[in-house]
C-alpha cells in the first residue's frame, strides 16, 4: 500500500472540508506581520519563540517541509524570507499559491513524497520549518537525515512533533485504548477503532525517534517546548502532546 499517497488525499478532504490546518492566512494577518505582529506555531497552541528564528529574517532561504497550507509560509515571505514550500497534499499546495496570488509575492511551491530524497540540492536553505507532520510517516529518521543534508552549516530546523500521547486514548480521550507503537501498517486492529478513510494513516513516534534522532543526524538541539491538543479531554487536563525543537547544523 502506497501509505503517503493515501493519506496526501485524506488530507485533501481534510481541507475540503474546512480543516483547521488548511485555512489560509488572512490578508489583515499578512499585512500585520509585514508590520512585525505575527504568531507562528509548530504545534496548535503555543508560538515559536522569536530567537528560535535566524536573525536577520530578510535573505534567508526557508523550506516548509511538509508545511503547505497558507499559513507558515506567507508569514515568513512577509518578514522577508525566500521560501519554498513542499507538501504532498494538492489542496495544501493550492493554499501557498492562492495566497501568494492575493499578495502578489513569489514562492516555490513543490509537490513531493518527504519519506523520498528532497528534491534539493546539499546546503540549500538557511532554515527548514516543519509544523506536526511526520506523524504521517513510518520512518521518521530519513526525514532528519534529509533535513541535514539540504540545510547550510549553521542552518535551523524547526519543527514540531506528536508525542504519542494521542493515541493511546479512544476518540472520545476517556479511555486508555491502544498501547504504544501505534502502527496500522503492522497492527491492523487499530483500523477498528480509527478508521484510515477518517483519520488516514497515522503512527506514534518517541523521543529516541524524534529527539534522538535529530542528534544521530548531526544536528544540535538548542531548545525545545511542549504543548497540549487545542482542544479535548486532554487538553482540558493540560496534558502534553506535542513537543517542539529548534536545532542547528554544526
Amino acid at each position: 500500500m502506497d501509505y503517503t499517497k493515501y493519506n496526501s488525499k485524506i488530507i485533501d478532504g481534510w481541507v475540503s472540508d474546512g480543516w483547521e490546518w488548511g485555512k489560509p492566512v488572512s490578508h489583515a494577518e499578512y499585512v500585520d506581520a509585514k508590520n512585525g505582529k505575527f504568531k507562528l506555531v509548530l504545534t496548535p497552541n503555543r508560538a515559536i519563540p522569536k530567537d528560535w528564528f535566524p536573525e536577520p529574517l530578510t535573505g534567508q532561504k526557508i523550506l516548509g517541509l511538509a508545511a503547505g497550507g497558507g499559513q507558515q509560509m506567507p508569514i515568513l515571505t512577509a518578514l522577508g524570507g525566500v521560501c519554498t514550500v513542499f507538501d504532498y497534499s494538492q489542496k495544501q499546495l493550492d493554499a501557498e499559491a492562492e495566497v501568494a496570488k492575493r499578495e502578489g509575492y513569489e514562492i516555490e511551491i513543490v509537490k513531493g513524497d518527504m519519506t523520498k530524497k528532497l528534491p534539493f540540492d546539499d546546503n540549500s536553505f538557511d532554515m527548514i520549518i516543519q509544523p506536526v507532520a511526520n506523524c504521517y510517516i513510518e520512518d521518521v529518521q530519513h526525514v532528519w537525515e534529509e533535513s541535514f543534508r539540504v540545510l547550510k552549516t549553521g542552518g535551523r530546523l524547526l519543527v514540531g512533533m506528536d508525542n504519542g500521547v494521542n493515541y493511546i486514548f479512544d476518540k472520545d480521550q476517556t479511555k486508555l485504548y491502544h498501547s504504544l507503537p501505534y502502527n496500522p501498517l503492522k497492527d491492523p486492529s487499530i483500523n477498528e477503532e480509527f478508521p484510515p478513510e477518517e483519520e488516514g494513516i497515522q503512527f506514534s513516534h518517541t523521543l529516541d525517534e524524534q529527539l534522538r534522532g535529530q542528534i544521530k543526524a548531526g544536528f544540535q538541539i538548542v531548545d525545545l517546548y511542549e504543548d497540549t491538543n487545542s482542544e479535548g479531554k486532554l487538553h482540558d487536563y493540560n496534558i502534553p502532546t506535542f513537543w517542539a525543537s529548534c536545532a542547528i547544523k554544526k
